[in-house]
């Protein structure tokens, strides 16, 4: 349900102002709008990260230890880690936007980019933008590498007492577990990384626009579909969705 609702926060954040975009002649907005919808776009987007990783954890725990569950995941406990989740994408964004603000913007007042993201604004700069680079790069390192590693090395624990398993069909109910999240990780790591953890140039931010629609757009619209296939009465009606189209 977290998950849920900061992926409806990111599209709203961005999606709208987009789609004005393509049917307006200017496309203009505001500098205060522009750090505000780039405030509540890192908010959302770091504390994406962090979730990820919690559901990583939750995964090892139901997986590892699934006697001890519901002691482990107690809503105390999953109310402690939802507030670690979003005090980190607000103490994050805090300190980008913080860092944004101290510049001075005199250069062209076009933003290379769909969306009011660090790296294109950081282009715009005529001062010295040397302390928001290095902020930048640690805390997206903190952010991305932290909860990658955290991933890692719950998945490293899973399959390892996946293996341990001597059942098939328990080794796939197992497996089944952690698919729709795995798959979530990749999509959303995968282009996240791509964006942020590599050196900045005109034509990297041209690819770096390409993960953008993914991590932006195109993950919360799947979020949704990865792990309803997971519901029962989903996959009976793709089955016989499918049944359909071959006799047809």
């Amino acid at each position: 349900s977290s998950l849920s609702f900061i992926d409806l926060c990111n599209s709203t954040i961005v999606t709208p102002k987009m789609l004005v975009n393509f049917v307006m002649e200017k496309n203009v907005i505001s500098f205060p709008q522009c750090m505000t919808q780039l405030y509540f776009f890192l908010v959302f987007g770091i504390s994406e990260c962090h979730m990820l990783a919690t559901m990583a954890y939750d995964r090892y725990v139901a997986i590892c230890s699934p006697l001890l569950y519901n002691v482990t995941m107690s809503p105390q406990v999953c109310c402690w880690l939802f507030a670690e989740v979003y005090s980190m994408g607000l103490v994050g964004a805090t300190a980008h936007t913080v860092c944004l603000l101290r510049l001075l913007f005199c250069k062209a007042d076009v933003i290379n980019h769909y969306f009011c993201d660090l790296l294109p604004l950081l282009e715009l700069s005529c001062s010295s933008t040397f302390v928001s680079e290095v902020v930048a790069l640690c805390l997206s390192a903190f952010n991305i590498l932290l909860p990658a590693l955290t991933i890692l090395s719950s998945y490293i624990f899973i399959i390892a007492s996946i293996l341990r398993i001597r059942s098939t069909e328990g080794r796939f109910k197992a497996f089944s577990t952690c698919s729709s999240h795995i798959l979530a990780v990749a999509v959303f790591f995968g282009s996240l990384s791509f964006m942020y953890l590599q050196p900045s140039s005109v034509s990297s931010m041209n690819r770096g626009k390409v993960s953008s629609v993914f991590y932006t757009t195109v993950v919360p619209m799947l979020n949704p579909l990865i792990y309803s296939l997971k519901n029962r009465d989903v996959k009976i009606a793709l089955k016989k969705f499918f049944e359909k189209r071959k006799f047809l």
